[in-house]
């Protein structure tokens, strides 16, 4: 956000703040006058400023050059190669973004009746059809905001469910020692006690272990398969068996599912609830804190409790169904980010089941591609086939003092960005590693040539890497203190801020 603030023109830098000079504007609005009745009738006077807005005053080009200066300098799916493990940054058509802002779309409003967005409340319906078929799931809602937002509404889901039998006294959820870390976070903010099961030496569920944790007090087994690893599941269903044996339930965190489009369903290994991610999977751009959407989908027997409203087809028309006396409520305003939604149901139609199957196919070639190139050279842990991501570590470094994460930041020097760094934690010094389907062969070569050349570079000249970026407008910034005390104004430029340590010309 500090970058925000700063614009460059002519080999100058400087913050737009310091640019502004009183008089100048950029935009000129025509006159209008108020209503007979007088401003603080038609605005309250608590809601009336004391003070104008502090802005900049600045012309149109300039205030033009200050954006379009930020925006090149974005690392994004649309400007680089985006390796990101376990998170699909996977380029998605342009068309989808013209589809979802067409008028007739983005121009409803959430409060308008039912017989008036009868088009939207039928891509609704039909898009929670398709998902359902596509995970073997029996019905789906589709409001949870975002992929931890989908978690919370599995973990209620699961205790409606038990209580509804009389069995709210299991307060237990196992998540494998692999898992994303949203998983433990999701069932500890609702009153969960997380369990940690082991993996074994083939970066799979440890099931001796599982089965010696699984007792009756166990709510749920959250698992996504392929794990975190890249590595299928391939006991899956004896951890089926092991969970359902003990009155469990299976719960699959979606966020590997774009190895599996159209392929395998995770109704069919055992699955009784799944979040999804249409902002990884199902075409919606991601990154940057939104927007998303994580659809959850039941088997028949926890249908009566999923979020109300569902969108239900009522002859040849389509509403909302609030007679749902189970359910666990409403989980946000309205039904859900209707753009997000119009954009998977999109790509679905556009694909079809053989179009789903083939980027399944090539987003688990180009991972076994990089994999076989990279892993002569990076140690590699598991290196045996995977779906579609691996990881490497860099361990073997340490005697060069360089990490996962000056790996990371050195690549951006080649305009490639970082693959996820010390992550999963099972894997020491990991670089987690996800091509997907929409990247060409040239770009996996240039990837593994340049990755090869840092390798080298560490090795040689270590203090190159360990001191990377170098070409970048930012260096190293505190990333701790910039996630828990983000300079978010102007105000927080003026001197030396705090947190950072970096005076307004440093930063």
């Amino acid at each position: 956000m500090t970058v925000a603030f700063r614009t460059i023109a002519g080999g100058e830098s400087k913050l737009l703040f310091e640019k502004s000079q009183s008089g100048k504007e950029g935009v000129f609005l025509p006159q209008r006058k108020f209503p007979e009745k007088n401003f603080s009738e038609l605005v309250p006077t608590s809601l009336q400023r004391k003070e104008p807005a502090e802005l900049p005053e600045v012309t149109e080009p300039e205030l033009v050059r200050h954006f379009v200066n930020l925006s090149q300098k974005n690392f994004s799916v649309d400007t680089h190669f985006y390796p990101l493990g376990s998170c699909t940054m996977k380029y998605n058509p342009k068309v989808h973004e013209d589809i979802a802002s067409l008028a007739g779309f983005a121009s409803l409003h959430p409060y308008q009746p039912e017989d008036q967005i009868q088009g939207m409340l039928q891509i609704f319906y039909e898009l929670g059809r398709a998902l359902s078929e596509l995970t073997g799931m029996d019905e789906f809602t589709l409001q949870p905001a975002a992929g931890a937002h989908g978690e919370l509404c599995g973990m209620m889901l699961t205790r409606a469910y038990h209580e509804s039998r009389g069995e709210g006294k299991r307060h237990l959820v196992l998540v494998p020692d692999s898992s994303h870390g949203t998983n433990p976070a999701s069932a500890a903010q609702y009153g969960y006690q997380v369990v940690q099961i082991p993996s074994d030496a083939r970066g799979r569920v440890d099931l001796k272990a599982l089965g010696e944790t699984m007792t009756d007090q166990v709510a749920c087994l959250m698992l996504t398969n392929p794990n975190t690893l890249g590595l299928f599941e391939n006991d899956i269903l004896k951890i089926r068996q092991v969970v359902h044996k003990k009155g469990a339930l299976l719960y699959y965190d979606g966020a590997n599912l774009n190895a599996l489009l159209g392929a395998v369903r995770p109704g069919d290994m055992g699955f009784d609830i799944v979040h999804l991610n249409l902002h990884k999977t199902f075409t919606t751009p991601h990154g940057g804190g939104g927007p998303g959407a994580g659809p959850v989908g039941v088997k028949k027997m926890l249908a009566p409790f999923l979020p109300l409203p569902l969108v239900v087809k009522k002859g040849d028309r389509f509403g909302f169904d609030y007679d749902r006396p189970k359910s666990i409520g409403k989980l946000r305003s309205f039904y859900g980010n209707a753009g997000i939604l119009i954009r998977a149901y999109v790509y679905i139609r556009m694909l079809g089941l053989e179009g789903l199957k083939r980027v399944s196919h090539d987003a688990v070639l180009s991972a076994n591609y990089l994999r076989k190139k990279l892993s002569a050279a990076y140690f590699n842990p598991h290196n045996e086939f995977c779906m579609h991501e691996f990881v490497l570590s860099v361990n073997n470094l340490e005697s060069k003092q360089v990490h996962a994460a000056d790996i990371g930041k050195r690549l951006l020097d080649y305009g490639i960005h970082a693959p996820t760094v010390h992550f999963p934690l099972v894997v020491e010094e990991a670089l987690m590693i996800e091509p997907t389907e929409t990247e060409s062969k040239e770009t996996l070569d240039a990837f593994v040539e340049v990755m090869l050349k840092i390798l080298n570079e560490a090795q040689e000249a270590p203090e190159l890497v360990r001191s990377a970026p170098h070409t970048m407008p930012i260096g190293r910034p505190d990333e701790v203190q910039a996630a828990r005390k983000p300079i978010l104004s102007f105000r927080d430029l003026r001197g030396d801020h705090p947190t950072t340590g970096l005076s307004a010309e440093g930063r």
